[in-house]
């Protein structure tokens, strides 16, 4: 089987912002755009971004200036995500309050999660980045070392310890994703946190300490199926703050047939070919936004 390259940015990458890092250490300048009435605010509440919504076209991201915002960067959890241009752009936390900016009628908080398909792919990176960092910031208060309170620093991009002074710093778990082929079929599964939705989908798992990428993609092929692997080609990586890891995606010829399944992770599993992915009957697959089904569908196209 030939490679597969990917044609484009996957859905959540491709950022317009210009992350300018050099600013975050700047606190004059920092504390000058705050106060920007054009600098714009990209709100997260309790893991959902803020969006407009129409019918019959895409979601954008709402990013909101100055003005509507107030005082609030004072009083909630903030970060500097980079540069729109010109203007500033801040991720905020309103997870502390029950009615987050009452007063903005053309716009709702959603799980990007859910609707990551429907929204403008520039607006659903933005949206990605703020939700992923914010997340970081509400479990990174105290210290995992000492156990005492942490500050941000560098524009919401560090929290310092009090105590020990340690820096710690945003993490990204990295996660393989792989389309496992044999000739014309595709090893699909269905995962065990989808019992209630017959959603059969390429094989995943976090990479653990001491191992390779390529390693992580046979072990945990071979743990969900039984089912080993060789030739582990990259195709692209897509950013997954769901709550903070980045998918990093692959393809690998099986070098055996029978599957073996980890009934801990997996429902079912099985050989699919081109014609039942093109034409699914009885179950679905996954989201289009998702590495998943770009990994499958640039396969069905090959």
């Amino acid at each position: 089987m030939n490679a597969i390259h990917p044609t484009r940015p996957n859905a959540l990458a491709g950022s317009p912002l210009d992350r300018a890092g050099h600013h975050r250490t700047d606190a004059a300048w920092i504390t000058a755009r705050l106060a920007d009435p054009a600098t714009l605010f990209a709100p997260v509440w309790r893991a959902r971004t803020l969006m407009r919504t129409a019918q019959g076209a895409a979601a954008e991201a709402a990013l909101l200036p100055g003005a509507v915002i107030g005082d609030a960067a004072a009083r909630h959890p903030w970060a500097f995500l980079g540069l729109l241009g010109e203007a500033a752009v801040f991720a905020i936390d309103l997870s502390a309050l029950d009615d987050p900016l009452p007063g903005v009628a053309d716009a709702a908080f959603h799980d990007l999660r859910r609707i990551g398909g429907s929204v403008a792919p520039a607006d659903a990176s933005i949206m990605a980045h703020a939700r992923g960092l914010m997340h970081w910031r509400a479990r990174h208060r105290f210290c995992g070392v000492c156990g005492a309170a942490c500050v941000p620093g560098s524009a919401g991009h560090v929290a310092l310890c009090q105590g020990c002074g340690t820096h710690h710093f945003p993490r990204t778990d990295p996660a393989v994703i792989m389309l496992v082929t044999d000739g014309d079929r595709a090893l699909l599964g269905q995962p065990s946190a989808f019992r209630t939705m017959r959603v059969f989908t390429t094989l995943a798992g976090f990479v653990e300490p001491g191992e390779s990428l390529e390693e992580a993609v046979a072990r945990e092929v071979f743990e969900e199926t039984g089912i080993r692997v060789a030739r582990v080609r990259y195709h692209s990586s897509q950013p997954w703050p769901f709550p903070s890891s980045i998918m990093l995606g692959f393809h690998a010829d099986a070098v055996s047939r029978d599957i073996v399944i980890d009934a801990n992770e997996l429902i079912e599993a099985g050989w699919f070919t081109r014609d039942q992915l093109r034409d699914p009957e009885g179950f679905v697959l996954p989201p289009d936004f998702s590495i998943a089904r770009r990994l499958i569908d640039e396969w069905l196209h090959a």
